[in-house]
């Protein structure tokens, strides 16, 4: 097992200068999950999977010229849920926060979405998607606290046989440095071993985070079986990585690419056509990185870890929704203490 690591909430909010909202609703079964920054913050992507569904996206390249960002907006609704980021900006510019050109603010909200319009729930929502007030409400609900589960992007988010939904975790390195994740999990692939109780981010596990309950001795003989959802278009994992640091623009970038390794380490398969697989990484930029090489390694290492370990709490926190052939959660099929 891995070292031990200190941790405080032991959610991405751990890093300081990083709030988290909500907003969903259970008649819609979908929703909004809104990370805000306190104050703007450096930050860049990574997408692996086939099939993703970004905003912003462009910007978020070291070439680019902004900076830094505001918020990031992650949502379900598919296609539809890309206004959530939009309701974002209405918020952040109440707050008179943005990208300033000259009188004009604009704030700067890069965001995902994953596909859960066949989960369940009332999709009938007339001329115009909620997504864009659903937006607003959870920028406006950011706070240092939040839930784990199905609650927000996560409310109909599944994996290939358990409910998904939203997990996080953190942790410090060496020099005092803080990073934590935060994971919607709407995977093709499946978070456990075999369709059974232990999941694949075993080996990083932190006080039973996620139930304990290690890895399978032996390893089932099916547990390399292929099992995904298939043909249906109905995934991806969403992912934010922050950290303290001080990072440029490309070091966050390479911090997206060594988070991915997570998605690895909980997910399979991963990063398949299906997926969208997006991974954001932004510093706050309060404290400096000892070295440029070495303090970097380290805290993309210690961001794939967390992500890791994210992605299993996301399933392992997990609701399932009131529909019939709805996917049993973590809990419904393998705690005795449900």
């Amino acid at each position: 097992m891995v070292p031990s690591v200190t941790v405080t909430r032991n959610l991405l909010t751990d890093v300081a200068g990083v709030r988290v909202g909500h907003a969903d609703d259970a008649k819609l079964a979908s929703g909004v999950t809104a990370v805000v920054f306190d104050e703007p913050a450096v930050a860049s992507i990574d997408v692996r999977g086939g099939g993703p569904g970004t905003r912003e996206a462009d910007l978020l390249d070291p070439a680019m010229t902004v900076e830094r960002i505001d918020a990031i907006a992650l949502s379900g609704g598919s296609a539809f849920g890309l206004e959530a980021g939009a309701g974002m900006q209405a918020w952040l510019r109440e707050q008179g926060r943005g990208f300033q050109v000259r009188s004009a603010r604009v704030p700067i909200v890069p965001g995902a979405i994953l596909f859960d319009l066949l989960a369940g729930g009332e999709k009938n929502w007339g001329r115009f998607a909620p997504y864009r007030d659903l937006g607003y409400a959870a920028a406006a609900a950011a706070a240092p606290a939040f839930t784990l589960g199905s609650v927000g992007a996560g409310l109909g988010a599944t994996t290939v046989d358990l409910k998904g939904g939203i997990g996080s975790a953190s942790a410090t390195i060496s020099d005092g440095l803080t990073v934590g994740a935060l994971a919607v999990v709407n995977a093709a692939g499946s978070v456990v071993i075999g369709g059974g109780r232990w999941f694949w981010a075993a080996p990083f596990e932190q006080d039973a985070e996620f139930g304990g309950h290690g890895l399978p001795s032996p390893m089932p003989a099916q547990a390399l079986a292929l099992r995904t959802k298939a043909g249906r278009r109905e995934s991806t994992t969403l992912c934010v990585v922050a950290t303290d640091a001080t990072l440029t623009k490309a070091q966050a970038k390479r911090l997206a690419v060594m988070a991915q390794t997570g998605l690895a380490r909980a997910i399979y398969p991963v990063h398949t056509p299906l997926d969208g697989d997006v991974v954001f990484a932004a510093a706050t930029g309060r404290k400096p990185l000892s070295d440029p090489i070495a303090a970097l390694t380290e805290l993309g290492s210690m961001a794939a870890n967390v992500l890791a370990r994210a992605v299993a709490r996301a399933v392992y926190e997990a609701t399932a929704l009131p529909f019939p052939g709805a996917l049993p959660s973590w809990r419904e099929r393998h705690s005795p203490r449900f």
